[in-house]
């Protein structure tokens, strides 16, 4: 019972991290990269970077998961930040949301360019 009650609050979490994502995708980016490495190799980068508690402290949850049109997403706790990653001819392509405009939103930014 008690794996049941926790199997459905992280697929209730998934659905509101995954409405609020596709909220923010109707908006431009707070910034568009992009990168020569394939695009798996940079999503492992990005979901490690911001796993990392001595930067991120108890917020450094990040989430890897494959997106619906190809490539892949990483994502915060509640999507307050996500990363959607896609192949293109000349390298991966990166677009980064940001729910706020503030200090995490940019450090995630920084952590996310480290794996360009």
């Amino acid at each position: 019972m008690r794996m049941l009650t926790v199997a459905l609050a992280a697929t209730l979490l998934a659905g509101c991290a995954g409405s609020a994502m596709n909220q923010a995708r109707t908006q431009a980016p707070y910034k568009t990269l992009a990168s020569d490495k394939p695009e798996q190799v940079v999503a492992q980068c990005v979901q490690f970077s911001w796993q990392d508690e001595t930067v991120f402290g108890v917020d450094a949850g990040a989430y890897l998961q494959p997106n619906k049109k190809g490539g892949s997403t990483v994502y915060t706790r509640s999507a307050e930040s996500f990363v959607d990653l896609e192949t293109g001819a000349t390298g991966t392509t990166l677009n980064y949301y940001a729910k706020h405009d503030d200090f995490m939103a940019k450090r995630r930014l920084a952590a996310l360019a480290t794996c360009l």
